[in-house]
């Protein structure tokens, strides 16, 4: 009877550490461990530093729902980098936004792929009908007008230093 409870239990604790790994693996939740900030650095062609953004890291489902929509502004390098799992097609929406926003997809060989300058929803507009889609494993949002500011371009490279 002893050993069959003590079985029991070793299967319930191996259940919820694969249930609390496969959460963590596809972003529902993040890992404990993962870093809230990160320095991004964006090099041209050449790896001259064109801007180095403060970035708050957004690397589960529900950060990556949230976004910006809980900020009132961003100034100039700062931003949020959402995390994907892996390269893909990535849709961005301005659901509830307050101000406007550049939106740099980076792909997994950590290359621009494109910028989107995004304007907030405008009152009475739903923010979930302005969508900005592009190929990405990473994507940076800054305030609108920084990637033009600083040169940023599509073929540009990021590095990543997270905190």
């Amino acid at each position: 009877m002893a050993f069959e409870r003590a079985w029991k239990g070793l299967l319930v604790i191996i259940a919820l550490l694969l249930g609390g790994f496969l959460a963590v693996q596809a972003g529902i939740v993040s890992a404990p461990w993962a870093a809230d900030q990160a320095t991004v650095h964006v090099l041209d062609a050449d790896d001259e530093p064109k801007a180095t953004v403060e970035a708050e890291i957004a690397d589960s489902a529900t950060e990556r729902y949230t976004g910006l929509s809980d900020h009132n502004s961003l100034e100039s390098g700062e931003g949020m980098l959402f995390v994907h799992a892996s390269e893909g097609e990535q849709t961005y929406v301005m659901r509830e936004m307050e101000f406007d926003i550049d939106i740099i997809f980076v792909g997994a060989d950590h290359e621009i792929t494109s910028i989107e300058h995004a304007r907030a929803p405008e009152s009475g507009e739903d923010g979930e009908d302005i969508q900005y889609t592009g190929q990405a494993k990473w994507v940076l949002e800054v305030p609108r007008g920084y990637a033009t500011e600083t040169g940023i371009e599509v073929g540009d490279r990021m590095v990543i230093d997270e905190e």
